[in-house]
């Protein structure tokens, strides 16, 4: 038999992450007890956590049927209800039975099992052909507004400039609520020390408050603010002057930090006034907006009549400190000022152009919908995420004609949106995929050749909700591939066993997930450093070719090769310690470009939606069997390498003398590291099970009598722990890891490169020195702006004379399923 499917048949179906997550999550709070079923079951899909809100907070009773199994009910229920929790009770404990040995059975709408299977996952369709989408569900405390949000993509017909500072911006006072008058506050919004419960569609149940001022006649010119929808994330709006408002961002849900993203809405402007904005509380200390970045703003009537989308606004532009904090870290504040274009306009404000999950919902569904696209592109549900939407995966491969070709292709891996905030990933992503479902002779190439497995948006609860960085489980998603808490990290976990699973079947050539970046300009990756001096630089190679196809927008003089502890829990390094040798971050600006035709100018959609084109095109270029460009970029590096220790050399006052071998030199060891990214620790555990590991620990620590009982019975209680919570101390344990304690490479450069140079002399007794420190020491590994290679476009010929006879297949003979 086929290895592939063989490895398939062999797989057991899991059951619902989201259904089981929640029967566990509540009831560690004492929502729902059972002493079997429920945990590791897969009780009536859809129905259970509408069952545990409604029992919460009642009085135990045993169920008069099953002693075993006692739920909290309330005293009067009707039959109807009666019935469902029942049938939700024995579906429970049916599917947990041993004797069962399928996990696929259909449930009724009263949670009753059915006697059938699933339909086979080929023929079971995630997006509805016709009819709505699965709307958002937001957590229960969120208010949520009904109307739609929708904007045009627009393309500005000239350059967008950075703003160039006069000198003279005003640095703002801020004086807060006291002095001014509170127009817009969001007040039930779960912070830290609370924790994710449940959600629903719609978020909060009743009537939504009108948080906005009451105008008070046509001449009122206050403004009126509004983010509850799709990714907003006002938390308040002060007025302090006729046209002056103080704005205060929510941060992350369960959380009190990260504040960087921003969307929101005002209405009721003036054309001819100068309004002044200042946001108080956002975090970090450096910013783009220090460099020229200007606020983004999209006028609705401007779209309604002229079809002008988003565009870069704003005078007056400051990026400071702010007079205010919290005792416990300092505040920044980003202030500017704008002329809106219409008197009684709706306008929007965002930190980047917003892409929402309903949006990759509209563009997955018309993909869906395509019947070519279909043939090629297969749509499956990757898992759901703590409040129950589909992280949706993409195969995109074409039919091969037997089963043995289809097992010789190699396999990449690409997703973005693990920070929600960053959205610039998902129109890089939208770029990719746009190209590769299209007709173009070089996407049907790529698409004989390789798997494509896409995770288009990781975390959808934080861009729901209008997060910067963390899921509901408040945590940064991209400290935690390295996690075994499922429950509390579905998206990445299922990621990375899709991942895992997708290592054993076939060779993964590259893996990316797309980032955005809030510090330097233009787009980059992060790379990981390959010890094998067999592969020695090869890491390097697809950097730099990308920078030779899109020389105004990516520049390798940015990127960074460098593995630190502190970033040991990152997709990029996960996958390139599970043995994927091209695994990167990209990080793509939120401001522009600093190079060639571009320089000095932001970028718009189609600048990174052409970024995601250049992507598939470096990959053909990066898999030519001509190996003429492989190995040009190879040398190109080498030279790049001597260049950098010069360099290093020369800051140092020292000279140095190598030729030869330039593999014995440690790239780690010349290499600064990647301070320069918008990283975070881990905050380890997700809130919920840090209060029990609290709580357990308290228990513990009553139980010690003497000093010296911990040492006696040290070792009985670490394993009693370890096997009552074991995945919390494991996590726990690999967070512990992935502190930074990696040495400043300023401080010991010296050093390194000291013993690297008497290791060569000590190894290669023979080894002479004709390469001078004198010789060129060019500062930047920048390829000159003009680089655009003089490469072959001629691709794949003989593929490509195949190609054409090739005839459509009805289905994938790939076995590559998540």
């Amino acid at each position: 038999m086929f290895p592939a499917l063989e490895t398939e048949l062999k797989q057991e179906t899991l059951p619902d992450p989201y259904e089981d997550f929640m029967y566990r999550h509540l009831r560690y709070y004492g929502y729902f007890k059972a002493t079997q079923g429920f945990t590791g079951s897969n009780p009536g899909r859809g129905h259970g956590t509408a069952h545990q809100a409604t029992l919460r907070r009642r009085p135990t009773c045993h169920n008069q049927k099953d002693p075993q199994l006692k739920y909290t009910r309330p005293t009067c229920l009707s039959s109807t209800v009666r019935r469902q929790i029942e049938a939700v009770s024995r579906g429970s404990l049916l599917l947990s039975s041993p004797l069962l040995k399928s996990r696929q059975l259909l449930h009724n709408d009263f949670g009753e099992v059915n006697p059938r299977l699933r339909e086979p996952r080929d023929l079971f369709a995630f997006l509805p052909s016709s009819g709505p989408l699965q709307a958002p569900r937001w957590p229960i405390e969120c208010e949520v507004i009904k109307e739609n949000i929708h904007h045009i993509e627009w393309i500005p017909p000239q350059p967008e400039y950075f703003y160039q500072p006069t000198g003279n911006e005003k640095v703002p006072e801020i004086v807060g609520e006291e002095e001014g008058t509170v127009v817009y506050q969001l007040d039930s919004v779960p912070t830290e020390g609370s924790y994710f419960t449940s959600s629903r569609v719609g978020g909060k149940r009743g009537i939504i408050k009108d948080l906005a001022v009451t105008l008070q006649g046509p001449e009122d010119n206050a403004l009126l603010f509004e983010s509850r929808f799709e990714s907003g994330n006002l938390q308040k709006a002060v007025r302090v002057d006729t046209y002056e408002y103080e704005l205060t961002l929510r941060t992350d849900l369960y959380t009190n930090k990260y504040t960087q993203w921003f969307y929101f809405r005002v209405q009721n402007t003036r054309k001819d006034a100068t309004y002044r904005f200042t946001i108080v509380n956002l975090l970090k200390p450096k910013s783009l907006y220090t460099l020229g970045m200007k606020p983004l703003m999209y006028s609705q009537l401007d779209a309604d009549t002229h079809n002008i989308g988003w565009r870069r606004e704003g005078s007056e532009i400051k990026y400071c400190k702010s007079s205010t904090g919290d005792g416990q870290q300092p505040f920044y504040c980003l202030t500017w000022t704008i002329q809106f274009p219409h008197d009684q306009d709706t306008c929007f404000f965002a930190h980047f152009y917003p892409y929402t999950y309903t949006d990759l919902q509209c563009y997955l569904l018309s993909v869906a919908n395509n019947p070519v696209q279909a043939q090629f592109c297969k749509l499956r549900t990757l898992c759901r995420s703590l409040a129950g939407n589909i992280v949706y995966l993409l195969t995109i491969t074409n039919p091969s004609r037997t089963p043995q070709e289809a097992a010789a292709k190699k396999a990449v891996v690409l997703s973005a949106r693990v920070h929600p905030g960053e959205s610039n990933g998902s129109w890089i992503m939208k770029g990719f995929l746009d190209f590769i479902l299209s007709d173009s002779p070089d996407a049907q190439l790529l698409r004989n050749i390789f798997v494509f497995k896409v995770v288009p948006m990781l975390n959808p609860d934080g861009v729901i909700v209008g997060n910067s960085r963390c899921s509901l489980a408040g945590r940064d998603l991209n400290r935690h591939y390295k996690t075994i808490l499922k429950d509390s990290f579905p998206c990445i976990w299922y990621t990375r066993n899709m991942i895992k699973r997708l290592l054993e079947e076939r060779e993964v050539l590259l893996y990316c997930d797309f980032h955005g970046h809030s510090r330097k300009n233009n787009i980059f990756l992060y790379g990981c450093n390959n010890n094998d001096r067999k592969y020695w630089l090869h890491e390097r190679v697809f950097p730099l070719m990308l920078s030779k196809n899109a020389p105004d927008k990516f520049s390798f003089h940015s990127c960074n090769f460098k593995v630190q502890r502190c970033k040991e829990g990152t997709g990029r390094v996960v996958m390139w310690r599970m043995g994927i040798l091209n695994s990167y971050t990209m990080e793509s600006t939120f401001g522009g470009s600093t190079l060639g035709n571009k320089r000095d100018t932001h970028f718009t959609t189609e600048d990174l939606k052409s970024l995601g084109h250049q992507v598939c095109d470096t990959l053909l270029d990066f898999c030519d069997p001509d190996r003429a460009k492989f190995m040009q970029c190879l040398e190109e590096l080498k030279e790049l390498l001597q260049q950098e220790i010069h360099k290093k050399f020369n800051e140092l006052g020292q000279d140095m003398e190598l030729e030869g071998n330039w593999s014995d030199i440690s790239l780690s060891d010349i290499e600064s590291s990647t301070s320069g990214s918008d990283s975070s620790l881990s905050d380890g555990l997700p809130a919920h099970l840090l209060n029990i590991a609290r709580e357990e620990r308290a228990g513990f620590a009553s139980t010690l009598q003497k000093p010296h009982a911990f040492s006696r019975n040290s070792k009985n209680t670490s394993s009693s722990m370890v096997r009552n919570e074991k995945p919390r101390l494991n996590e726990s344990q690999l967070n512990a890891r992935d502190k930074d304690t990696s040495l400043d490479p300023s401080n010991v450069t010296a050093l390194i490169l000291s013993q690297s140079k008497e290791r060569t002399q000590r190894e290669k007794p023979g080894f002479t020195a004709s390469c001078s420190a004198k010789r060129s020491t060019n500062r930047s590994q920048e390829p000159a702006r003009d680089m655009k290679p003089s490469w072959s476009r001629n691709r794949y010929p003989v593929a490509k004379r195949g190609r054409a006879t090739l005839t459509v297949y009805p289905s994938l003979h790939v076995y590559t399923y998540p």
